[in-house]
Formats: C-alpha cells, sequence, structure tokens
C-alpha cells in the first residue's frame, strides 16, 4: 500500500518562496509519475505540476510556469515543489500524487493519480 506524505506548507507574502515536499513509502516509488495538485475553497482540484516517472519531463499548469519547478529524487522517494513569486491566487491545499499506472507518458489529469496525500496548506497574503 502506498502512503505519501506532503510538508512545506505555511502563510507567506506575495512574491515569497516556498518548498513542498513528498515523502513516498509502500511501492516501486521510481516506476510511477507524481504530480501536484491543489484545491482552493468552493473550487476543483486542479493540476499544479508533473513529473515523469524517470525525472526527465515535466509539465506545468499555465498559472504556474516559470514559478514553479518540480522535481524527484528517486533514490529518497521524495517529491519537491519549489514555488517562487507567490501570488494571492496560489492560496490553496496541496496535494502529491502517484500515477495509477507505471511508466506512462506525461498524464496532467487527476483521474489518473490514484493515491493521494493528506495535503498540506499554503496561505499567500498581499
Amino acid at each position: 500500500q502506498v502512503r505519501l506524505v506532503e510538508s512545506g506548507g505555511g502563510l507567506v507574502q506575495a512574491g515569497d518562496s516556498l518548498r513542498l515536499s513528498c515523502a513516498a513509502s509502500g511501492r516501486t516509488f521510481s516506476n510511477y509519475n507524481m504530480g501536484w495538485f491543489r484545491q482552493a475553497p468552493g473550487k476543483e482540484r486542479e493540476f499544479v505540476a508533473e513529473v515523469s516517472w524517470t525525472g526527465s519531463s515535466t509539465q506545468y499548469a499555465g498559472s504556474v510556469k516559470g514559478r514553479f519547478t518540480i522535481a524527484r529524487v528517486n533514490a529518497n522517494n521524495m517529491v519537491y515543489l519549489q514555488m517562487n513569486s507567490l501570488k494571492p491566487e496560489d492560496t490553496a491545499t496541496y496535494y502529491c500524487a502517484a500515477a495509477k499506472l507505471p511508466r506512462t507518458g506525461i498524464l496532467a489529469d487527476p483521474t489518473s493519480f490514484a493515491t493521494w496525500g493528506q495535503g498540506t496548506q499554503v496561505a499567500v497574503s498581499s
């Protein structure tokens, strides 16, 4: 059974940076794409970023491209989301997720991810 645990959220001011971490355990982490999603109050969960199982490919939502960077360290079963130049509209609960199927191309779709963490809250004040 896979378990994902996020950390690193907090309250920051606009323009600040945060790094979210996701620790994975349970199955062969290195075979699965990993993604970050977020959900703001009253809104649907949305895609933020994804890294392929090899770490060689990434994809970002347009709203975060150029500001956020996703990375993985397979040796440590970790995924990171570096968030720079944060904006108030980035305020949300951020979730780490693992793909349903191993060794796929980029998915960028919440329905393609089967395992979710409990989330970490990010609040950005103006």
